[in-house]
């Protein structure tokens, strides 16, 4: 805990077997309270792995959900747990865990309700190994995503994020897309919502066993991610009543 507040990592895993184990090991237990993974149907040896090493809050589907899907059931059990400070944290070890007291202190004292870990602060994401096309398309959907969402984040597509228990109480986060989608649709509620995102620089790492889509499914995204931003436009200026901005409570 942080100034009473519990804080819940969440691990949206699908075939981390290989990964899980370390990205586990530098996990801050000396602020961290409790540790949820949610298996998305994997096809190696997540779950067994995640018993090994001790995680104790393990959900797992039925049937493929998606990312999106994957992350809906993360923060309903951490907000079931009781979290007041709720991190996704990829378990493919794409993103350091060692960032977590960072982003867990900004928002135990009440700096901000959310944190984002940029990869393009900085230089991280070329350093790291990013590929250079999705540097690139990066960089084009984030300037466009400002311009009609009316923000200043370096990046919209990170996914190493810290929540307060008061902004998934808040969001529709149900109410999104099961796909990768998801991440932007909730930027836009966050924002919609009037709260604001603080980033911090964060070194990230491409290497054969960390998660990534394929050319097809970027573009994808992108489209996504635009429209995304469209409907955030269009809705503040009371042209469409898109069902994802209305709040939970």
């Amino acid at each position: 805990m942080i100034n009473n507040k519990k804080i819940v990592v969440v691990l949206p895993a699908y075939n981390a077997a290989l990964t899980l184990e370390k990205t586990y090991s530098e996990i801050p237990f000396d602020i961290v309270d409790d540790v949820v993974l949610v298996d998305d149907v994997s096809k190696d040896n997540t779950i067994e792995v995640a018993k090994r090493v001790g995680i104790k809050h393990i959900v797992q589907h039925q049937k493929n959900r998606g990312y999106g899907g994957n992350q809906k059931s993360c923060y309903d059990k951490a907000l079931e747990l009781g979290a007041d400070i709720v991190i996704m944290l990829h378990p493919d070890y794409q993103y350091t865990p060692m960032l977590i007291q960072s982003m867990s202190y900004i928002i135990a004292n009440g700096l901000y309700p959310a944190v984002f870990g940029s990869r393009i602060l900085g230089k991280g994401a070329l350093k790291g190994g990013m590929p250079l096309y999705k540097y690139f398309f990066n960089r084009c959907l984030t300037l466009t995503q400002n311009i009609l969402i009316n923000q200043k984040l370096s990046e919209y597509h990170t996914g190493y994020r810290a929540f307060s228990r008061e902004v998934l109480e808040t969001v529709n986060y149900h109410a999104n897309d099961d796909d990768f989608v998801f991440d932007n649709e909730m930027i836009s509620q966050v924002f919609m919502a009037g709260f604001e995102i603080a980033e911090i620089t964060c070194p990230t790492k491409y290497f054969e066993e960390a998660s990534s889509i394929n050319f097809s499914r970027s573009m994808k995204y992108g489209l996504g991610v635009l429209r995304v931003s469209f409907v955030h436009f269009f809705y503040k200026l009371g042209l469409n009543k898109s069902k994802i901005y209305q709040r939970r409570k």
